[in-house]
């Protein structure tokens, strides 16, 4: 949990005052000064944590209240009330649309901070505990949507990185399937959305995915484009799935030739640095989304290596980050990091440890596969 809240009062003064004494306290605070700002900064930001006064123009907080409760990604988002008011009919009303608590405006600073407090361990717990029994039921189940180790090859290595938005399964999937001493499968994959839900979707979009290089590979072939719209025409005509979106980078690997193949579904390269420009290199994937489409191409591109080369497979994720509670995605700040630690000549176990680590900033899953020439 991040103790992310948003504030809404059309009282400047009292915003200000609750603002500041939140964040002298280690909360995160958006404020806004009427409902429709509100709704306008919850497109793009989930906080942990809705403060709202009930006395304001327009639309109130009961009519806020209301259309939060409509929404599927925002009414379990814990909700108070901030008023000057204490009439028992209000105050019920207020209780009936699931508000957890009244909060008077005329409260002391050391009052509010406390309640505040209050709310949000208790919210914590409870995210700690269902966190807590999705992971036991995901580990009985064995449904395993990262591999425990990458595939020992005769002339790549291969590393791999995973880490779930908020440490509770994600949206991410990677998966190695090694068909034999020659080929072998590389498959990163992201579904759109990092609650809990995406873990469900991820898994069976992993499953799909699984069966169709199988199929694929005892029917002779090795085409990742027939493998990718043999997995898109199959998820487009899945009631469940063909509305939930996803990204897909397939690569094989050719460990006798030394050659990888890729392949993609959505709109994130493969990054690779070549030596012999001294640059960093982007193959774009020319494939859209999962699903979007029942018929589709996914046009493959063969990507030669000398010795030492590597190349990168990135989820969203990894090129993701927030300004001012607005998501925003710059991959060419990743590919100029990317660059940077070459040059400096970075081994590939320190570029791992340096994309990321537990101490970096996350909105969403990160997932990252590193493939190296020996």
């Amino acid at each position: 949990m991040n103790n992310k809240i948003l504030l809404v009062d059309d009282e400047v003064l009292q915003l200000k005052i609750i603002e500041r004494l939140l964040k002298s306290n280690g909360y995160q605070c958006v404020s806004v000064t009427s409902v429709q700002q509100a709704e306008e900064v919850l497109k793009n930001f989930v906080p942990d944590l809705i403060i709202s006064d009930y006395e304001m123009p327009e639309a109130n907080g009961f009519v806020f209240r209301e259309r939060l409760l409509k929404n599927d990604d925002l009414k379990n988002v814990p909700f108070l009330f901030l008023t000057s008011f204490n009439q028992d009919d209000l105050v019920q009303k207020g209780l009936d649309l699931q508000a957890l608590d009244y909060i008077a405006k005329n409260i002391p600073a050391t009052q509010l901070l406390a309640k505040i407090n209050n709310i949000m361990n208790t919210v914590h717990e409870q995210y700690q505990k269902s966190l807590s029994e999705i992971t036991n039921i995901a580990k009985r189940l064995n449904l395993n949507i990262v591999p425990t180790k990458a595939p020992l090859l005769k002339n790549f290595e291969i590393h791999y990185f995973n880490h779930s938005y908020q440490n509770h399964p994600g949206g991410d999937f990677i998966d190695f399937i090694k068909v034999n001493d020659r080929y072998t499968f590389l498959i990163l994959g992201d579904v759109m959305g990092k609650k809990w839900g995406a873990w469900f979707f991820s898994f069976s979009f992993l499953s799909y995915i699984r069966a169709a290089v199988r199929i694929c590979v005892l029917d002779g072939t090795l085409s990742l484009n027939d493998i990718l719209k043999k997995i898109n025409k199959v998820i487009y005509a899945d009631d469940f799935l063909r509305d939930i979106f996803s990204t897909l980078s397939m690569v094989l690997v050719d460990d006798d030739e030394a050659k990888l193949i890729y392949a993609g579904a959505g709109d994130l390269p493969l990054l690779k640095f070549s030596y012999q420009h001294q640059q960093l290199l982007s193959y774009k994937s020319e494939g859209i989304l999962l699903g979007f489409l029942e018929d589709s191409n996914f046009p493959e591109q063969e990507i030669a290596f000398e010795i030492g080369e590597e190349a990168y497979l990135v989820s969203d994720g990894m090129i993701d980050f927030e300004v001012n509670a607005v998501k925003k995605s710059d991959i060419n700040l990743l590919k100029q990091r990317l660059y940077d630690l070459k040059i400096s000549g970075k081994s590939t176990e320190e570029i791992k440890e340096i994309l990321f680590n537990s101490q970096a900033s996350q909105i969403d899953d990160c997932s990252f596969i590193i493939i190296k020439r020996k």
